[in-house]
This record gives C-alpha cells, structure tokens and sequence, in this order.
C-alpha cells in the first residue's frame, strides 16, 4: 500500500543566523504567536495543544514526534535539508539528533530545499525563498547598516551555491552518514534524496550523476532523486517527480484558465490583498490529475491546510473549508488512486508547518482529530485492499 511521508520542518529550535537576521530568539514559533485576524472567521493564531511551543534541539521532542506520527499511521518524515554551500548549512540539528539516537523509531529521508534565501524586498527574486515577510520589513531599515554585508544589505542573506565536483563530494559525504541508517527510507537499495527545485540545470545533471557514482562505490544501487514536478519539467535526470501541494493544483495548475485566474490573485497579493482558495476545488484538482495522470514516475501530493499569514500577512494565499472529515474523505481516494497505480509515496504537506498553518501535530482547537483522519484514510484503505 502507497505509504504516507509527511513533510517535516526543522524551523524550531534557535541559530545564530536567525538570531541575527529576525532577531533574538527567532523560530517559525514567533511568526505563529504574532499572527492575528485578518479577515472575519479567520482563525489565527493557531496554538499548538497545550501550548507546547517545542525546541527541535530537545530529543524527548523528537521521540513524542516520531511516536505520535507511526501511532497515527504516518509511515515517515521528509525532513528538510538546508545545504547552501560547503560554507553554508543551517537549520541541520534536529536531523542529526535524529542520526545520533537510533531509538527513535520513525522512517525518513531528507528533502533539499535548495533555493537562497532574500529579504522579501531583495533585489534578488530568481530561485529564492523569502522565509519572513512579516518581519523582514521590520529589518528593511537596518539593512545597510555597517555590521552586515553588502549582499545582506541588498537582501540577500545565505546564497546557493552548487560549486564545483569537490563541493559535491563534501555534501554528498555529509548525506552519506544518513544514507547509512538503517531508519533511512530506500527504494531498491537506493537512498530516497528529494531535490526541490530544478534550477541550473546542466550542473545539477552534472553533480547527480556524479553523486550516483559516489553512491555506488559506497555499495548502494545509486541514488533514488526525486523531483518537485512543476507544469514544464520532465524526469531528466531524476527517476521520480511528486506533485508538491497544495501549490502545484492551487497556484501552479497548467490549466490555462486557473493560471489566468491565479495571474488577477497574484496582482492583487501584490496589492496586499490576501489571495483565497477553495479546499473543495484544490483537493478535487489533486484528485482529477491523479485519475488522468499517465506516468508511471509521478507521484501525489497531499496537504492537510492552508494559511500562511502568519509568515506574509496580507500578501498571504488561504486555502478556505477544511475540516477533519473532508481531509479523511480526500486523502482516502488519493490512497486508493496512488494504490491502483502502483506508487510507493505519498507526500503530505505537513507534519509542522505551523507557520503555514499545515500541520498534522495537535492544536487547541481540533486536538487530534486531522492525525485520527489519517488513520482512519490509511486503516480503510488497506481493508479494502486485503
């Protein structure tokens, strides 16, 4: 049976970088306590259940994760991976502490995000995440100031950086150490590596088949990269794409109606207008591409809910009507198409994007009830199947 990963953000725990960019203290945690209404019936702030506001750097945090995940019948975590450089690598302890106690019981791999990372007013706007809107333009006038450098001062704070087979082969030595556990999820002997986006394409050919090389002299079968599918990319030199949601159906759909549409929502984000979607609509384009979806190397995406005002306040995107019962109904037939074809994973935004407001993880509000929807999804679907 298709097994469900949910994606798993590291955002929780304090780095010197966070502290000096957003401030003493920074976690995703802070965007999340500062969020408010926006709009009537808007439900913000969301508060974790019994106001347990963790630090990923406290193991007992990580084993409550990992056994509240299998008890609920998620198979693993996607943990994001943060690699900007050799220089460069943020956000990296809760995976290591993971490494380091192998009595967690929980499946994973790692998910490279590999994009920089700007102030939301940089001048730099290609391949970038901007984590903190929200706070960013509470910096914008500090920006010059002496103590940082001419790119931050230009918005740019941690740069990516592929460089050279040397540069590949230090990463590639550091993932190794994780592709070694025996908890790391593997697809025919081959190590599962999510790459997100597919940005300078000929040294990225270049450094996967040079990391398959690498894999296969350490005895795997090489390297099972996975691809963030977006309406223009084909597998190249990946050997799987997954819909990466709710983005790819809301606001990367093909369909030239819904990308005119989704053009009239951008203008007005723009404008600071928050930009609203349907939770009916989206999870029904998810499963109509998922029923006409013909290549054997793509595979689903799922997400709980949708609100990321509190990182980017009225520049925000909503994804309107969710409810516990729905989200059972949705990922159940999402199980059953993913099973019918054969694929192995299904991706589920998100363990703990709070900041997103996707999140699996309990709140004040429907405690356990989205985490008890997914084991009633996964628990019918394999009665069926037997």
């Amino acid at each position: 049976m298709s097994k469900v990963i949910a994606m798993y953000l590291p955002q929780y725990h304090e780095i010197p970088e966070n502290n000096k960019w957003w401030g003493e203290g920074f976690t995703d945690w802070v965007s999340v306590r500062s969020s408010g209404q926006l709009f009537d019936g808007h439900r913000q702030p969301r508060i974790p259940l019994g106001e347990r506001y963790y630090d990923l750097t406290d193991v007992d945090t990580l084993k409550w994760q990992a056994a509240l995940a299998r008890q609920y019948g998620i198979y693993g975590f996607g943990i994001y991976h943060y690699w900007f450089s050799s220089h460069q690598r943020l956000l990296y302890k809760p995976a290591e502490l993971l490494l380091e106690h192998k009595e967690i019981n929980i499946p994973f791999f790692l998910a490279w995000d590999n994009n920089s990372w700007v102030r939301t007013w940089s001048k730099y706007k290609h391949n970038t995440n901007a984590w903190t809107p929200q706070l960013d333009e509470k910096h914008r006038s500090i920006a010059s100031a002496d103590k940082n450098t001419p790119e931050e001062a230009e918005g740019m704070l941690a740069r990516l950086e592929y460089g050279s087979e040397t540069d590949w082969k230090k990463h590639f030595d550091y993932l190794n150490q994780f592709f070694r556990d025996e908890r790391y999820i593997k697809v025919n002997s081959r190590p599962l590596f999510v790459i997100f986006n597919y940005t300078e394409k000929e040294t990225l050919k270049k450094m996967c088949v040079y990391w398959n090389q690498l894999a296969k002299a350490e005895g795997y079968d090489g390297i099972y990269l996975v691809n963030r599918l977006n309406p223009y990319d084909s597998l190249d030199c990946f050997d799987a794409l997954f819909t990466y949601e709710p983005m790819f159906s809301a606001w990367q759909n093909k369909n030239i109606i819904t990308r005119v549409i989704n053009k009239v929502k951008e203008d007005s984000r723009k404008k600071g207008e928050i930009t609203f979607y349907d939770y009916d609509k989206v999870w029904e384009s998810i499963l109509d591409h998922a029923r006409r979806n013909k290549n054997p190397k793509v595979m689903y995406g799922a997400f709980v809910s949708y609100d990321d005002t509190p990182r980017r306040g009225m520049q925000g995107k909503v994804v309107q009507g969710d409810t516990q019962e729905k989200f059972r109904r949705y990922l159940s037939e999402l199980l059953r198409i993913s099973e019918s074809q054969q694929k192995e994973f299904i991706f589920l935004t998100a363990w703990n994007e709070w900041g997103e407001s996707a999140y699996l993880e309990p709140d004040s509000v429907n405690e356990y009830a989205y985490l008890a929807a997914v084991k009633r999804a996964v628990e019918d679907v394999g009665h069926e199947a037997h």
